[in-house]
C-alpha cells in the first residue's frame, strides 16, 4: 500500500478519534463556577489542546496499528465481507 494511502487513512481515523476524545475530560465554566462574561456556561473552563491531541494521536494511532495489521497483514478487506444480496452487474 502507498506511503499516502497509509498517511491518508491515518488521518482520517484521527480526526474522527478527535471528536470522541474531546469531550474526555471536559469541565465547563458552569461547573467551576467561573463563567465569563459574554460566553455559555457550557464553554470550557480549561480547554488543554495538547492533552486533547496528544490523546487522539495515540488512540488513532493504536486503532490505525490493528487496521493495518487486519487489513494490510492478515487480507482481510471489504471483500472478505460476505453479500448477501444478488450481484446485478
Amino acid at each position: 500500500m502507498p506511503v499516502f494511502s497509509t498517511f491518508a487513512i491515518y488521518f482520517i481515523i484521527w480526526w474522527l478519534t478527535l471528536f470522541a476524545v474531546l469531550p474526555f475530560g471536559l469541565r465547563t465554566q458552569a461547573e467551576a463556577k467561573e463563567v465569563v462574561p459574554g460566553t455559555v456556561e457550557s464553554a470550557p473552563a480549561r480547554f488543554r489542546a495538547g492533552r486533547v491531541f496528544l490523546m487522539t494521536s495515540v488512540i488513532a494511532a493504536v486503532i490505525h496499528i490493528a487496521w493495518y495489521v487486519v487489513s494490510v497483514r492478515l487480507g482481510y478487506g471489504i471483500d472478505s465481507i460476505p453479500q448477501f444480496a444478488p450481484n446485478f452487474y
